[in-house]
């Protein structure tokens, strides 16, 4: 696979607990040297990082991030403030909680909710598949789907565990329209990254992607 498709799949992401101004503007510049999808960055650098890059680089954030249990009034004034500040791209954590207590409609609900203030950009829905069982991952594909959000996304990377090639099948049979697959999470070398794209992930999230590419 060429490195440029594969580059063009990237969403090169910084979102350490510690990260600088320093590390985010080497992430810009990495993603603008190398045509990376986007950069996915903290939200409280968002707006700092449209100033300084305008629209030559697809700024995408986090919402709920990361562990999804902020309420849906949070996440809605996160997501519109994030947009407000210059992202293009909304990643957002559910509320895995209530996937897991059977709730699935304040979930689809919640999704709805960002997606409607996400408006026109693209909203990615992380559903953190490390702590769900293959029933919950189903029942989420068809949430996802119904409620109208533009990718489903295996995971934070802050979980216990993160993208599985098991998943992503999963996910190829029980989304439906035009909904499509992040991966991220535990992608650890160039052979990885192109397994996922043919296993048909359109994005793939990680810090590590251009410097494996890179050296490739």
């Amino acid at each position: 696979m060429e490195k440029s498709e594969l580059l063009s799949k990237i969403d090169h992401t910084q979102l350490k607990a510690v990260c600088t101004w320093q590390d985010i503007r080497k992430l810009c510049e990495e993603a603008l040297s190398y045509h990376t999808a986007s950069v996915c960055i903290p939200p409280a650098y968002v707006k700092q990082a449209a100033s300084e890059y305008g629209k030559q680089l697809n700024i995408c954030t986090v919402i709920g991030f990361p562990l999804g249990y902020q309420t849906t009034a949070a996440k809605v004034f996160e997501t519109e403030d994030a947009i407000r500040n210059g992202a293009d791209e909304i990643d957002m954590v559910i509320w895995i909680g209530a996937a897991k207590d059977g709730r699935f409609e304040e979930v689809a609900e919640e999704i709805r909710a960002v997606k409607k203030a996400a408006g026109s950009h693209i909203l990615k829905v992380i559903i953190e598949t490390c702590y769900l069982t293959e029933e919950e991952k189903i029942r989420l594909c068809r949430i996802v789907t119904e409620a109208g959000a533009d990718y489903i996304k295996t995971s934070t990377g802050f979980g216990t565990g993160g993208a599985t090639m098991e998943d992503i099948r999963l996910f190829q049979k029980h989304i439906a329209g035009s909904v499509k697959i992040k991966a991220a999470g535990g992608i650890k070398s160039v052979k990885d990254m192109e397994d996922f794209v043919k296993a048909g992930c359109s994005r793939l999230g990680t810090s590590s992607g251009v410097s494996m590419i890179k050296k490739s």
